[in-house]
């Protein structure tokens, strides 16, 4: 999605959208709006399209290391695109997104995947299971690339025990790289931001792993603050307008 207003060779700057377990389902859309009304392009890309996948937890690749490629690949699509700076590129996404998100802000995969290209200027994930990076090895989020993050959850969400969204910030700000923020949201649950009739999901990752139901659930106040601080992020991660 490209802003209105006409933009001259070089001058946009622009985000990846990486989608959750459930697929495209408009939360991309909701996001992208806002994004481009402050002049940022948006490139929402399907993970599960071109592989046949199922959409849900039952029905998605291993893990979202098998889609971090995905969103490496967007980058140079739209780095060799004529509108885009290719040195303001931000990335974000919901849950799987989310994940894949935070895996693109460390160094080594990032070196690894992009090419010749600049690695993504930005980072912003919504809910990205935040107990699993330091249990799971192949996880780790140690050596970041120095860009901003953004990290979005609901005070009610069945995947984080209570904590693990602060343990993940702590541990993050700790490596001193990166500016980190953190917004949590009030009595919101997984999917806060997903505007589609309340739905509980199974998944093996919910509940710090243990496994279990999860409710998905609007929740009007969280997504429209979410959606003004993932706007105002990118506007000042990736100066545009002056910022």
């Amino acid at each position: 999605m490209l802003p209105v207003r006409e933009a001259a060779a070089g001058s946009l700057a622009a985000v990846v959208i990486c989608h959750g377990s459930d697929g495209v389902d408009g939360r991309g859309e909701f996001h992208a709006g806002a994004l481009c009304e402050a002049g940022i392009a948006t490139l929402e890309i399907d993970m599960w399209a071109a592989r046949g996948t199922v959409r849900g937890a039952q029905g998605r690749p291993a893990s979202p290391i098998e889609t971090l490629p995905d969103a490496f690949a967007a980058l140079s699509f739209l780095c060799a695109q004529p509108e885009i700076d290719p040195a303001r590129v931000g990335i974000m996404g919901f849950s799987w997104g989310g994940v894949v998100t935070l895996l693109s802000a460390t160094a080594d995969r990032s070196r690894s995947l992009r090419g010749a290209g600049p690695p993504f200027a930005a980072h912003a994930a919504f809910y990205p299971v935040c107990w699993a990076y330091p249990r799971v090895p192949a996880l780790s989020l140690a050596g970041l690339t120095g860009a901003p993050i953004l990290i979005q959850t609901g005070e009610a969400d069945a995947y984080d025990p209570p904590g693990a969204a602060q343990a993940l910030v702590a541990a993050l700000q700790g490596q001193g790289s990166a500016r980190i923020d953190w917004r949590s949201w009030p009595g919101a649950n997984h999917g806060f931001d997903r505007d589609l009739p309340a739905q509980a999901i199974t998944d093996p990752f919910s509940h710090g792993g243990a496994g279990g139901e999860v409710l998905m659930a609007f929740d009007e106040a969280a997504a429209t603050g979410a959606r003004v601080a993932v706007r105002d992020f990118f506007v000042q991660a990736l100066g545009v307008g002056g910022a």
